[in-house]
């Protein structure tokens, strides 16, 4: 899906609709057929059920999406890990437990192939760390509510390098966003243990679970932490700290008790006040700016360069420019996001934003170079013989006649594309880029509302667009 984020602003349009709850007692799988199951896309639990004939299954992007479509009637049970909601969120959303799945898994961190060395170390860790009792006592804080044992004291020779951690999971206890983007919970705390056990820097991103173990494996984190399973199928691509929890599948549904829902008072201070959430809109707000501008900064130039192409009179680069063009017309942005960041620059250390930059610029040199040569070719011939009759050079008549008119006809175009680009910045988050798209969706995985978080987006575009137009107009309309 190519914006995450209209999966759940659907499943919120379509609150209205009759709700599907079952009234079926749920004790085991074998009750689940002819049932609608739903799971996060990726997991363990999608391809187990992918091939069950007698349920259907309905995959989403996120534990949020998953949360919204049973709450809302469109699915009747949700599997995922035991521990995904603590006590609290399973009253707040009027969930239970209805029953633990039968197998157990051990639950490991996921680390590069070939990393021998950071395998290494972590195994160390986990394994003095059992033998002490801290990790043992680190995981029952979180999940039992225990005291907290003290942070170890670093073991290994510090290095300014930072742990690079990726987490698929948004939710209490497991690993959570609080105020401030500081990352908590059970799989957090472990691996800020870890860090300071190996005098390293903590860093943590969230990203969907699919593009995390892409993420290690072209060498843009250094570990992932989503509460994995260890299976065969993942020992190929990725290697497996030893296990530092069991876990058992959780099959999780709605309770048939009404409850009052919030008022919108309180949604908005859920979503926006509690946490500081309203800093996470600001600050990708600010991302998705500074993605905007240097794009279009960037693709103006060389849409120049590929309007100068289009405009030759070697054949050769008109050639080279309508290969360019239909190269870009042909391909999804989002694929070339995903090409460019976990390929062509997946190990020059490049940072994920300016990939993005250099992505959407190349997408929009090609639109701008278009509109640039139509407008010029729009202006008449005469114009340019007058202009060079009179004297001017090509440069002048060009800058002084053929510049002005072409600008006026080709504004409306090139405003149009600027906006489009804009618009097209939400799928950044796909390479864990924390753009206004993003904080939406970290807030809803926390808050579990899905109006309130893409009502604000949705202002946030329509407000950045229209600024966007009225910019351009002013500015370019004095030129």
């Amino acid at each position: 899906m190519k914006y995450p984020f209209l999966l759940s602003l659907s499943l919120a349009l379509l609150a209205c609709s009759p709700h599907s709850k079952t009234e079926r007692e749920l004790h085991s799988e074998a009750d689940l057929h002819d049932l609608v199951l739903t799971t996060s896309a990726g997991t363990y639990y999608d391809q187990k059920y992918s091939g069950c004939e007698d349920l259907t299954l309905l995959r989403v992007n996120t534990e949020a999406d998953a949360v919204l479509a049973l709450t809302q009637g469109k699915a009747d049970v949700y599997v995922t890990d035991e521990v995904t909601f603590s006590e609290t969120m399973l009253k707040r959303l009027n969930l239970s437990l209805a029953f633990r799945g039968e197998e157990s898994f051990d639950v490991a961190f996921a680390v590069r192939k070939g990393d021998e060395a950071l395998l290494e170390q972590m195994n160390r860790f986990i394994s003095a760390s059992k033998a002490d009792g801290s990790l043992e006592g680190a995981i029952s804080h979180w999940l039992k509510g225990t005291p907290a044992p003290e942070y170890p004291a670093q073991a290994l020779e510090g290095s300014p390098k930072p742990l690079r951690c990726l987490t698929a999971t948004n939710l209490e206890p497991v690993c959570f966003m609080t105020e401030g983007g500081v990352w908590q919970g059970m799989d957090a705390d472990v691996l800020r243990r870890f860090a300071t056990w190996c005098g390293r820097p903590f860093e943590m991103k969230y990203q969907e679970f699919p593009s995390t173990l892409v993420a290690l494996a072209t060498g843009q984190c250094d570990v992932v932490a989503a509460c994995l399973y260890i299976t065969e199928e993942r020992k190929k691509s990725v290697d497996f700290t030893i296990p530092y929890y069991r876990c058992r599948p959780g099959f999780f549904v709605q309770n048939t008790e009404a409850r009052a829902g919030l008022s919108l008072a309180e949604r908005l201070k859920m979503n926006l006040v509690t946490e500081n959430r309203w800093q996470l809109l600001t600050n990708g707000l600010l991302e998705t700016i500074k993605i905007t501008l240097l794009s279009i900064l960037l693709g103006t130039i060389l849409g120049v360069g590929v309007c100068a192409c289009r405009r030759s009179n070697r054949r050769w680069l008109r050639s080279l420019a309508g290969l360019y063009g239909d190269f870009i017309n042909g391909i999804p942005t989002l694929v070339l996001l995903l090409i460019l960041f976990y390929v062509v620059f997946a190990n020059s250390g490049l940072d994920a934003s300016l990939v993005a930059v250099v992505t959407f610029a190349l997408c929009f040199a090609s639109a701008a170079g278009n509109i640039f040569d139509t407008a010029i070719s729009s202006v008449p011939a005469g114009q340019t013989e007058a202009g060079l009759s009179l004297g001017f050079t090509p440069f002048k008549t060009f800058m002084g006649i053929v510049f002005p008119q072409a600008l006026r006809k080709g504004l409306p175009l090139y405003t149009g594309e600027c906006v489009s680009l804009l618009k097209s910045t939400s799928i950044v988050g796909y390479i864990a880029i924390q753009d206004v798209t993003r904080a939406s969706d970290l807030i809803r995985s926390r808050t579990f509302d899905a109006l309130i978080p893409l009502l604000m987006v949705t202002i946030l575009y329509f407000v950045l667009a229209w600024l966007l137009r009225l910019l351009l107009n002013l500015f370019l309309s004095k030129k």
